[in-house]
């Protein structure tokens, strides 16, 4: 397996499907270098900052009525911030606001972002924790006490009530907006994808794309099989626990690193995939059963969606015979054809560079050559 990994990655014969707007491109290309193949479709867009009529209001208002606190959240938010107060003219009014207030930082790389602005933090949290933060500030008392905090798109569950509770009286900076993708073609095929388990994966890395996905698969009715095919089939990997949850709340499992980081992300995913594949000793031959490729003996063999709808089903039940009806139920659009199947069968041996590993079942179906011993030790369920 280690020198399959070696050559191919550990994502070769998976495909991912990428649901980002932002750091889309950074996020697929670290997938492609681990050998999967991608599907992007941005569930959301960002509202350009400089056209955001909302954040320029929210901005004037904390020049002209000071806050006690400012909680900056997000770097990208926060230089976002910057930036636009600056292309409204009222850039330095902004800093020197901020200046005044006691300014707390989400983080290491929130941090950067107020001190490249020339702005001192006057606390940050190790980690990155929000919870953190709040405990922080109910710890110092808020009753009373005005406090902004720099929204970035994301949920923040109990955050603004806590504070509210306490006494504080809470103004959100909408730094940034999701709105729905301009071309919405891409999600719909996603979707599409997702429903027909012909993705392996698809990644969150906001709230707001997950809740997105989720709400188009519902305005086209497909609701139900997306929450399916989420659930049994398709890995749903997030970037952190705040984007797992529109996911989890319709009772999606999800899978998240330790760090909220896009590396991580792909680290978890190459470490999930591969145990969902179907290892099978075959006619003497060790075959691995990916999303839309094989290994048979280490060696990465491509196969037509056609021929991987049989190879899942016959893999379904190993050794056993599966009659021509059910494999041309399994093929994508299949008619009432029989002679579909033979064609996909070809096709498919031709594929995997083995032929014995299917046999032909005179008059029955097709079986896959089992070896005795059967399943190797510790191979996955099949799909």
């Amino acid at each position: 397996m280690q020198d399959d990994e070696t050559t191919h990655g550990p994502l070769a014969g998976f495909t991912v499907g990428v649901t980002a707007a932002r750091r889309a491109e950074e996020l697929a290309t670290l997938l492609k270098r681990r050998g999967a193949a991608v599907q992007h479709a941005p569930a959301l867009r960002i509202v350009p900052l400089a056209d955001d009529s909302e954040l320029l209001e929210a901005t004037k208002e904390l020049i002209d009525h000071a806050p006690d606190v400012v909680v900056a959240t997000t770097a990208i938010g926060f230089r976002g911030w910057v930036e636009a107060a600056d292309g409204w003219g009222i850039g330095d009014a902004l800093l020197e606001r901020l200046r005044g207030v006691e300014l707390l930082a989400r983080g290491p790389k929130v941090k950067g972002a107020v001190r490249a602005a020339g702005l001192t933090e006057a606390w940050s949290p190790g980690s990155e924790s929000m919870a953190e933060v709040l405990d922080r500030l109910l710890g110092e008392g808020v009753e009373g006490r005005r406090i902004a905090l720099q929204l970035h798109g994301e949920p923040l569950p109990g955050f603004i009530e806590s504070l509210e509770a306490a006494g504080a009286e809470v103004v959100g900076v909408p730094v940034y907006r999701w709105m729905p993708p301009q071309d919405i073609a891409p999600l719909d095929r996603m979707l599409d994808a997702t429903a027909a388990r012909a993705l392996d994966a698809v990644t969150f890395t906001s709230a707001p794309a997950a809740a997105s996905f989720l709400g188009r698969a519902e305005v086209r009715g497909l609701l139900p099989e997306i929450l399916g095919a989420l659930r049994d089939d398709v890995l749903a990997a997030c970037v952190g626990p705040v984007t797992a949850l529109p996911l989890q709340a319709r009772g999606i499992p999800t899978v998240q690193p330790e760090r909220f980081r896009l590396g991580p992300l792909v680290q978890l995913v190459c470490a999930q995939l591969p145990t969902t594949a179907r290892v099978l000793p075959i006619a003497g031959h060790r075959v691995e059963i990916r999303g839309h490729a094989v290994l048979v003996d280490d060696e990465l063999r491509a196969v037509p969606p056609a021929g991987m709808a049989l190879l899942h089903t016959l893999a379904r039940r190993p050794g056993w015979v599966v009659a021509r009806a059910d494999l041309l139920r399994a093929l994508p659009g299949s008619g009432t054809d029989e002679h579909a199947v033979e064609t996909a069968m070809a096709r498919l041996r031709a594929a995997l560079g083995a032929p014995r590993l299917i046999q032909t079942v005179v008059k029955r179906g097709y079986r896959l050559s089992l070896d005795p011993a059967g399943d190797t030790p510790g191979s996955a369920s099949p799909r």
